[in-house]
């Protein structure tokens, strides 16, 4: 049985209605009671309420209890979908074994949630360190109580990601290779300038003045990215601002070929790695302890070659 409401004469009436077969198995419907009209039914709806609430042995709620529509308001809400299928993912790709990376530092903050943290972020609503924590206050992220997140913990857990970078290096590697083609990997290389403000000068620092991607000079520093022809980062390096990009190509090739033993490889790199040193090197590069060699295509200027 279910509840059914008809229109009759422009008023609606609230009708108790069951489906049955007939003698010839067909399904139809018929009207076991009439409740009377919609504006006027409400004191006895709420009687056939509670008696079909007795027969089933169920308690009726105790009316103080129970919040009207106007009791109800709607104050905020925190964003889930996206952090939660995030932090799924993060899971089933292992990252969480980075804990035992980050567990051999003297920190007592918890470095893989904190840098788990950041790269959702990142993915998310990308910002600075302390728009982090404005951002945590609108997400319901799990397992993460934004009250127990300072900005200090996350530049401390920046710290510790730079300390021990070879290490996750290593681990991301090993999480990694399972998705990588063992038999052909075709590979891309690039580099980008990152320009940064300020002024401050440090011991070692990466921030140096060069020639920007648009043209002019700025203070920079260079990111290198290798990733596999599906989109998947491999690896990445970084630069002082004024380094030229030719010159990088033997570490990033060689980083590659130690993290990820596969059979064969196909470097692709655009003009800026074009050197007459690299292209003898290249020819040079043998794949592990065998004779393949690594495959390579390099873009030309097409002014200079056209």
């Amino acid at each position: 049985m279910f509840i059914k409401v008809t229109t009759s004469g422009g008023r609606r009436y609230i009708q108790l209605v069951e489906s049955y077969r007939d003698e010839s198995g067909r399904v139809k419907k018929r009207t076991v009671a009439t409740l009377g009209r919609a504006d006027q039914a409400g004191g006895q709806l709420e009687s056939v309420i509670r008696g079909l609430q007795r027969l089933r042995g169920d308690t009726p709620p105790d009316a103080s209890a129970v919040a009207t529509v106007a009791d109800v308001r709607f104050e905020s809400s925190r964003a889930l979908g996206d952090v939660w299928a995030l932090t799924e993912l993060w899971d089933e790709l292992g990252f969480g074994e980075l804990r035992r990376v980050f567990g051999r530092t003297r920190s007592r903050i918890d470095v893989e949630a904190l840098v788990r943290l950041m790269v959702i972020n990142r993915l998310c609503d990308p910002t600075s360190k302390l728009g982090v924590l404005r951002w945590l206050q609108t997400v319901a992220l799990p397992r993460f109580a934004p009250k127990e997140v300072t900005h200090q913990q996350l530049l401390r857990a920046m710290d510790a990601l730079v300390e021990h970078q070879d290490r996750v290096q290593a681990a991301l590697a090993g999480l990694l290779r399972p998705l990588i083609d063992q038999d052909l990997s075709v590979v891309f290389y690039d580099m980008t300038t990152i320009g940064v403000e300020g002024e401050t000068e440090l011991a070692g620092d990466l921030r140096q003045f060069g020639m920007s991607k648009d043209g002019g000079i700025r203070r920079q520093f260079m990111l290198g990215v290798v990733q596999t022809a599906e989109g998947l980062p491999l690896t990445h390096r970084v630069w002082e601002g004024n380094t030229a990009e030719a010159p990088t190509l033997h570490a990033v090739v060689d980083e590659i070929l130690a993290l990820y033993p596969v059979k064969r490889v196909v470097l692709v790199a655009d003009r800026g790695l074009l050197s007459l040193d690299n292209l003898e090197w290249l020819q040079a590069v043998r794949i592990g302890k065998t004779a393949q060699p690594l495959e390579f295509i390099l873009a030309v200027p097409g002014r200079r070659y056209g």
